[in-house]
């Protein structure tokens, strides 16, 4: 509901945007675009707490065998960057101010890793994504952008928990391949630094947008 129908019929007056413009400034109030947030559930963020108490103690030198992994959407057509939401500016981090979301299949989907030797190449997906196309990735993309980042160093693959990775079949070469996996929990992909690149990514493309 836009905010002027709504304070119209909170306060059963009729209101000009300006009014209510001016009644939000005297509240140190401003528009902001809400946070796009996974939803989480009660068991969910129980098992991300966790898997960050499991993993509080690892060293930089750690963090830095693991090989990141991700899927993400990217659209050609650009509407809407996202819901605005009236806020202070402290209540940023604030649950009642995000813009929830949940996962839904994407229409192109592009595949990539990075670690903190750098990132390699991408792979656009083309048509439905299962488990035999994902092992097909892994094969001819995975495996020798791991051997060109490691160069032969022991690493830990990392990838969520979307259907096509925990598919029997893509364990059963996984173990195969001796590739090691770290456990990821539910619904996070705020804890992956790939969430940054895309984002970046993204940026980019909306400052180059088709006329």
């Amino acid at each position: 509901m836009e905010i002027t129908t709504w304070a119209q019929e909170y306060f059963q007056k009729t209101l000009s945007v300006n009014t209510i413009h001016c009644a939000i400034r005297r509240c140190w109030l401003k528009l902001y675009r809400s946070k796009n947030k996974p939803y989480l559930n009660m068991i969910q963020k129980r098992r991300r707490f966790l898997w960050a108490k499991a993993h509080l103690k690892w060293t930089v030198a750690k963090w830095k065998t693991v090989l990141w992994s991700d899927e993400s959407k990217f659209e050609v057509l650009f509407g809407k960057l996202g819901r605005h939401v009236i806020r202070t500016k402290e209540d940023k981090d604030n649950p009642s101010c995000y813009q929830r979301s949940v996962q839904k299949p994407a229409s192109l989907m592009v595949w990539g890793c990075m670690s903190a030797c750098g990132m390699d190449s991408l792979h656009i997906w083309k048509g439905t994504i299962n488990a035999e196309r994902y092992i097909q990735v892994q094969e001819q993309h995975m495996l020798p952008s791991r051997r060109r980042l490691f160069q032969g160093r022991p690493c830990i693959f990392q990838h969520d928990n979307a259907r096509q990775h925990t598919a029997s079949i893509t364990t059963s070469w996984q173990r195969r391949r001796r590739i090691r996996v770290l456990k990821w929990p539910a619904c996070s992909p705020d804890l992956s630094p790939t969430e940054n690149i895309w984002s970046i990514i993204k940026r980019k493309m909306r400052q180059r947008r088709p006329s």
